[in-house]
């Protein structure tokens, strides 16, 4: 039995579809009540039709505090920073030597060594998070419940490297769960060391 990882991706798509019916209601209410106040407008005085047009004009009113609340965010909002990445998987440039022991599995099925490959996680000190990345290389066996020893290249290693010095210890987190605990223990990058 596999678990599913959440990644930011999947994140962003849930979130852009809450978006866009969130849009699409206050369409829908905007219309109703541009429908009601035509209802009101062509409606002789004291009739019912002039009072259900005047309530279908009403529904706009809940939408005004989310537009404010849009609009105020809006304002607030910090420009996005630009898009960082890791580069391809030759461009690997470790920063760090670090001892990670991985949180045992919880089911036996997902006792198994990590895939070959590329992993990337967060390390948190405190409130902070870096986003790093480590590598199984073919012929490694990384197991959970073991401690390792690994060497991880940071996305932002000028910041990093200001929070994580020996002995540094951090929690490791991935996919919003911490999967396992560590320590630096060297650094492996002096030119990436902030002045």
């Amino acid at each position: 039995m596999q678990t599913k990882v959440v990644t930011e991706p999947d994140t962003i798509k849930c979130m852009a579809t809450i978006q866009t019916r969130r849009k699409l209601i206050v369409i829908v209410l905007l219309w109703t009540a541009a429908g009601g106040a035509l209802m009101r407008q062509f409606s002789a005085q004291g009739s019912m039709l002039r009072d259900i047009g005047t309530l279908l004009m009403l529904l706009w009113l809940p939408i005004v505090g989310n537009i404010i609340a849009w609009l105020v965010a809006r304002m607030r909002r910090s420009p996005a920073p630009g898009s960082e990445t890791f580069g391809a998987p030759d461009t690997f440039k470790p920063h760090a030597l670090v001892e990670i022991t991985l949180r045992a599995a919880k089911l036996p099925s997902e006792d198994a060594p990590l895939a070959v490959g590329e992993h990337r996680c967060a390390l948190v000190v405190g409130n902070d998070g870096f986003s790093a990345r480590w590598f199984v290389r073919p012929g490694e066996s990384v197991r959970r419940g073991k401690t390792h020893s690994l060497q991880i290249e940071f996305l932002a290693p000028a910041l990093a490297l200001q929070k994580l010095q020996p002995p540094a210890a951090f929690r490791m987190l991935e996919g919003g769960a911490f999967i396992g605990d560590g320590q630096i223990r060297q650094l492996l990058s002096l030119e990436a060391m902030p002045d």
